[in-house]
């Protein structure tokens, strides 16, 4: 059997209201209760309220105990707005939007677990792998290198760089030039010392 109840007009959001009324989806009346009241949410307690509601309906219209009791279902469908305006700058207002919901809470001593059909899965026929095509094979030549052939041929040495010859006579008559100059530059020398010396003794 089952027991509604609905709370009308509420004032808060139909959005904030939903994410707490999933939570009691499915739960017994006691667990769904006690969930409520350590949530501190408005909608937590305007919910609670629309469940206590149906739990005395249940008890005081069906003669139904409220250990027996599931919560089916808990929906939140949206109620009417009220709009209202807050001022803005240089003369503006914008709208504001008062939002209402309607909740129904749907209890019921008969928890039915819904079992999906299962399906005939069929085993999947695997597929083998296509053979894969023979790369050709490729035979390895050995190229044969002709060898060279050792000869001793004279002819084929291959003929060191010969250093070349530098003569020392320019150098030498060089030098022979040198003193031949040293010693016109001494004689020289001495005859004027000489000279010098005869003008000395005239005097």
């Amino acid at each position: 059997m089952e027991v509604r109840s609905v709370y009308k007009y509420a004032r808060i959001s139909p959005k904030k209201a939903r994410d707490v009324a999933r939570e009691i989806q499915g739960l017994p009346v006691s667990d769904a209760i006690d969930t409520l009241n350590f949530t501190p949410k408005k909608a937590a307690f305007l919910i609670g309220k629309t469940l206590k509601s149906a739990v005395a309906n249940a008890e005081n219209n069906h003669d139904l105990a409220a250990d027996s009791l599931h919560v089916k279902e808990a929906n939140i469908s949206d109620g009417p707005s009220f709009n209202r305006y807050k001022p803005r700058a240089r003369g503006s207002a914008s709208a504001i939007r008062k939002r209402t919901s309607h909740i129904y809470i749907i209890l019921t001593d008969e928890m039915k677990v819904e079992e999906k059909p299962a399906r005939d899965r069929k085993p999947k026929s695997k597929k083998k792998p296509a053979p894969k095509a023979k790369e050709p094979e490729i035979e390895e030549t050995e190229e044969e290198v002709p060898a060279t052939q050792e000869t001793d041929d004279p002819t084929n040495v291959e003929s060191a760089p010969v250093a070349e010859e530098t003569s020392d006579e320019p150098e030498a008559e060089a030098v022979d030039e040198v003193s031949d100059i040293a010693e016109e530059v001494s004689d020289e020398s001495a005859e004027g010392q000489k000279a010098a010396e005869e003008e000395k003794k005239e005097d």
